[in-house]
């Protein structure tokens, strides 16, 4: 294979916006499944939140992210973020996105929860991610500056004299044999979060932490790992990944009851079904776990007018053989977003020379403890556009026109199924790390981790195990409740936390010797 400048390891949103931003450079994307498919952008119900409509502000979009993220967001980074949002809006028109727009033409916005305002801007009511993928994807498939690469899973990060230098990767979704390695002057990260590590998620099988695990072992340093947000209501209905029942719903007045048809958010917080996502999810957690169940009623607030609003959440009732026109949606907490990953500043630079990071596999800062709603589509534009033009700077100019040329394409990629090593971590993610935690179960769930590396001889889980453990060592770590992390065994927070957390790998290696020395 040719050398390129420029690798971005992961095909979602962060990804495949940042080649774009990249173009005439020439650019080779890797992707482990074919891209936007194994992406969990392309699962993104709401939209995008920017301050675009009359009355909203930047100050407001601002103070809703800092409210949300709980005492540790970094500011300067938020408010670089909600600034750069409605010139990034205008970038996905000019790819080709269909936002909804009202009869005088203007963005159409919707509210969400912890939002002040109506500020998110989406397509068709809940199908905002699909759309948004589709255009980029086309616009990538158009692109003669752009490789692409699908089913290969990269595993390794190599360096050369105290840099990056290029990625070791597998192709047929990781099941090769043979390792290929591509040699280039700069990494870019975007290779997702770490929803499948957990047996209950809204995310892809792709997203299993494999890329914040190689970075890690590559020595860069992480950040905010122990900080998981668990959507409040993914369809209770066996799937896996679990399909979602968007915020917005409860935005149009939807309302959480048990199977006595209480309203149980309105003793838990006085905003009710509105209050932010992790007061939610433990509401709704508490009711399933005392038997209770949960559901989320759209019969009044929605209503009749639910397939046309909601399209794709009534496609996911009706395949359960639910009618949500009529019937209640049986919900439960699943893990949809991770706050951690891989540290970034505010250009994507990571601590190691030649990587930049972005999207879901990087924390810039901006979410704090707990994201605030539609931000994160946002964040993964804001800043792949940023390092697109940080490394647009650095590195000499160059055109290649027929790079595409190159472009493997493989549509039957797909991630194999669970093994009875990964069903395990999954299972031991989500009873002891997950919505409610304590010292003891994450105790034993660093053990069995632990154990599990120890009979490892796979370099991508490998990775995969590496990005678990180091959210469990933070966890651990971290003694206080703060936004997506709550213990009950320090369920208040603490002053003295109310700061960011910052790990390597090595140590954690450290620090889970301590734990489980005096476990």
């Amino acid at each position: 294979m040719p050398l390129t400048d420029i690798i971005i390891v992961g095909g979602g949103l962060a990804g495949l916006f940042c080649a774009l931003k990249l173009a005439p450079r020439p650019v080779t994307i890797l992707a482990a499944a074919p891209i936007g498919r194994g992406a969990s952008s392309a699962w993104a119900q709401a939209g995008i939140a920017a301050a675009v409509s009359e009355g909203d502000t930047i100050e407001q979009h601002l103070a809703d992210t800092l409210a949300a993220g709980d005492g540790i967001v970094d500011e300067k980074i938020a408010r670089l973020m909600v600034s750069e949002a409605t010139d990034r809006v205008h970038d996905l028109l000019s790819y080709g996105v269909p936002f909804d727009r009202d009869l005088d033409g203007r963005l159409q916005v919707s509210r969400e929860a912890a939002h002040s305002q109506s500020r998110i801007v989406r397509v068709r009511g809940d199908m905002a991610g699909r759309a948004i993928m589709q255009a980029l994807v086309d616009a990538v498939r158009r692109t003669p500056s752009i490789r692409v690469l699908e089913g290969f899973v990269a595993e390794e990060i190599t360096r050369k004299s105290g840099r990056v230098s290029g990625i070791f990767a597998r192709g047929d979704a990781g099941a090769r044999p043979q390792r290929l390695h591509l040699p280039a002057r700069v990494v870019v990260l975007a290779s997702g979060g770490i929803g499948h590590l957990y047996a209950v998620t809204t995310n892809p099988s792709e997203a299993r932490g494999g890329g914040i695990g190689m970075a890690a072992r590559a020595g860069a340093t992480l950040a905010d790992m122990e900080f998981v947000q668990f959507h409040p209501t993914a369809l209770n209905v066996g799937k896996d990944p679990a399909p979602l029942a968007t915020e917005a719903l409860r935005g149009h007045g939807a309302t959480l009851v048990n199977d006595r048809g209480e309203r149980f958010m309105l003793a838990i917080d006085p905003a009710g079904e509105m209050a932010p996502r992790d007061v939610v999810a433990r509401g709704i957690f508490a009711e399933v776990m005392a038997g209770r169940g949960a559901w989320l009623d759209c019969t009044t607030a929605v209503g009749e007018s639910f397939p046309e609003e909601f399209p794709t959440v009534y496609g996911y009732c009706r395949e359960a053989g639910i009618d949500p026109v009529t019937q209640p949606i049986p919900v439960i907490p699943a893990a949809h977003y991770f706050m951690g990953g891989v540290l970034t500043d505010a250009d994507g630079r990571t601590s190691l020379e030649g990587l930049w990071a972005c999207g879901e596999a990087a924390s810039t800062g901006a979410h704090g403890a707990n994201r605030l709603a539609s931000n994160s589509l946002l964040e993964a534009v804001v800043f792949s556009a940023r390092i697109a033009a940080d490394i647009d700077g650095l590195l000499p100019k160059g055109v290649t026109s027929d790079w595409a040329d190159g472009s493997i394409s493989d549509e039957d990629a797909e991630m194999a199924a669970d093994t009875k090593a990964m069903a395990l971590l999954r299972q031991t993610m989500s009873a002891r790390f997950g919505v409610i935690r304590d010292r003891a179960g994450m105790q034993e769930g660093l053990r069995i981790i632990i154990g599990l590396e120890q009979a490892n001889h796979n370099a991508a889980f490998a990775n995969t195990l590496t990005a678990a453990k180091l959210v469990a060592v933070s966890a651990l770590k971290r003694e206080e409740s703060r936004g997506g992390h709550f213990r009950d065994d320090f369920p208040e927070a603490r002053l003295e936390w109310q700061r960011r957390s910052y790990l390597t790998l090595a140590e954690a290696d450290q620090l889970a010797d301590h734990y489980l020395e005096f476990a």
